[in-house]
């Protein structure tokens, strides 16, 4: 029979085989679904050409003149074909069942070969076909065998003369090249499509796992951001409430003394006491809810802040206060914070377990920053004390301005707690004029 040039072969959409558990073992996630979603439009339109090319074999079989019985015999393998493609072809496209889809493939190959038998105008077919090997199967050797099965069967198919059922040398000989030709493109064309489909799904999991990652960063960025909030809640309530209710209780007791002891001026003295400190609580606790600065230090300076703490302190206890301030320029409100905080737990400290008859409690600035110090003339600090939650907390505030904090023995007994914040280069080496005085 005569021989027609048979047409180059699609190389086609390669197989997904990566997308159920590739190498990269990353879950699927927005990239991948978007990757799989357009897959799925894609083999809509695969479908649709599928169909165009059976039809437009059908139609060319029927106007070529065809003989009743190669006639019959192509349209018949054409729809065995058709069918094949219905009831397992176009579920694996959908679904990537391998078992399906190879059903499929090894009847799609035989009737191609038995429409080329007829005439050559069956290489038509070769468009879907070659195509289909590569979208359907998902095994690499799988992929070749069968598309060098289907070279090589068409090869014989277009040298067989239906006539004499034999295949014709000459035949063979001039559709061999061709098909070979037809093989090495298919080959080529879908290995490279094989290739760049399967980059395409390593990526998408990438941005996957790229989008996971960030997403986990953000909600561990979150979580230590609550974390770090609800210790900086905690850290204020210990330094103003917790004390301030300390406060409340120490002037109680002392106010429930000076009645038993009948001395009711002393109680209503202490009781006023309690009147202040509960109030300045409050303030401290709006404050701390409108996340403003500290009630002290709104609408004064640190060092008048030092002052009333002084005096304050001085008031509750009984105990002499010495204070010595200077007016530090350039501080920010976080430093100021810090320091006040500082004063704050280093003369609850003092209440609590020094035993003190005076303190001491200086403000100054420096070429080396600025320096807070109080010092007490009580018991000391004993050998093997442990670092309470107070001063944990100081040292961590202190180390959040770049300052240190050192706690130690005072000249003379007692104990010293200074805490140094780095000079910030803005007013530096200035200092204006002492404001010193001691509360009795």
């Amino acid at each position: 029979m005569t021989t027609a040039d048979p047409p180059s072969p699609a190389g086609g959409l390669p197989a997904a085989g990566d997308r159920a558990g590739g190498e990269d073992g990353a879950r699927d996630g927005a990239a991948t679904a978007q990757l799989d979603g357009t897959w799925a439009r894609d083999v809509r339109w695969w479908d649709v050409a599928f169909y165009v090319i059976v039809v437009l074999s059908a139609l060319a079989l029927l106007t070529a003149g065809v003989g009743d019985t190669a006639l019959l015999v192509s349209l018949a393998a054409l729809g065995t074909i058709l069918l094949a493609y219905l009831a397992w072809g176009r579920r694996a496209a959908r679904t990537r069942a391998q078992v399906p889809a190879h059903l499929y493939l090894v009847v799609a190959i035989a009737g191609t070969l038995v429409v080329v038998g007829q005439d050559a105008l069956g290489t038509l077919l070769l468009f879907a076909v070659f195509t289909q090997i590569w979208m359907l199967s998902e095994h690499l050797w799988a992929q070749v065998v069968l598309c060098v099965a289907l070279a090589a069967g068409t090869a014989l198919a277009l040298a067989f003369d239906p006539a004499t059922g034999r295949v014709e040398p000459d035949e063979l000989a001039s559709a061999a090249p061709q098909m070979g030709v037809a093989l090495a493109f298919a080959l080529s064309l879908g290995l490279w499509t094989a290739h760049t489909m399967r980059q395409s799904e390593r990526h998408a999991r990438l941005v996957d796992a790229l989008r996971a990652t960030q997403a986990e960063l953000a909600r561990s960025h979150h979580e230590a951001g609550v974390l770090a909030e609800r210790e900086r809640v905690a850290q204020e309530i210990h330094d103003t409430l917790a004390q301030g209710f300390t406060s409340v209780v120490m002037l109680a007791q002392a106010a429930n003394a000076d009645l038993d002891r009948g001395a009711p001026d002393a109680a209503r003295e202490r009781l006023a006491l309690v009147e202040s400190t509960a109030r300045d609580n409050l303030a401290e606790a709006r404050a701390l809810v409108a996340a403003s600065a500290p009630a002290p230090l709104q609408g004064s300076t640190l060092g008048e802040a030092l002052r009333r703490l002084a005096t304050r302190f001085t008031e509750e206890t009984g105990t002499r206060t010495e204070l010595a301030a200077d007016d530090v320029p350039g501080l920010s409100s976080a430093e100021e914070v810090v320091l006040l905080r500082s004063a704050q737990e280093a003369l609850t400290n003092v209440r609590r377990h020094a035993g003190a008859g005076t303190v001491r409690v200086g403000l100054r600035h420096d070429a080396d920053g600025t320096l807070l110090e109080v010092c007490d003339d009580g018991r000391g600090l004993p050998a093997d004390a442990a670092e309470g939650y107070g001063l944990r907390g100081m040292r961590e505030r202190v180390a959040a301005e770049g300052g240190s904090l050192e706690v130690g023995p005072a000249p003379g007994g007692g104990t010293r707690v200074g805490v140094r914040l780095p000079a910030t280069g803005v007013g530096t080496g200035r200092t204006a004029p002492t404001r010193r005085g001691a509360v009795r």
